[in-house]
């Protein structure tokens, strides 16, 4: 695959935006789902993405007295393992269209 130019790239994010774009992914990914989470977890675990960062993470926002910080620790934990999660998941699903792909060739 060759490194596309910033040109293509955005032009291809914008045809994502596009109404109905995802309609086939989704069916796969509903199909794939027991599979694409057990791997998404294994891959998290072997990144130690969660384990100890998570409990640290936990420990922290429970640690304030102030109800107000104690939530506002709790949203930004939450969103930054969504993230990471999400960035994680997408490499999942790059790898296993990748996979795919492959199969179709032979």
């Amino acid at each position: 695959m060759t490194t596309p130019s910033e040109e293509e790239l955005e032009a291809a994010l914008e045809r994502l935006s596009e109404p109905g774009r995802f309609d086939d992914a989704e069916a796969l990914v509903s199909r794939a789902a027991p599979g694409l989470q057990r791997i998404l977890g294994q891959a998290l675990d072997a990144g130690g993405w969660f384990a100890d960062s998570h409990e640290t993470g936990v420990a922290q926002a429970l640690a304030s007295d102030d109800p107000e910080e104690r939530a506002r620790a709790v949203r930004v934990m939450l969103a930054e393992e969504t993230r990471m999660g999400m960035m994680v998941g997408v490499a999942v699903g790059w790898a296993l269209a990748e996979e795919l792909r492959r199969q179709e060739e032979q």
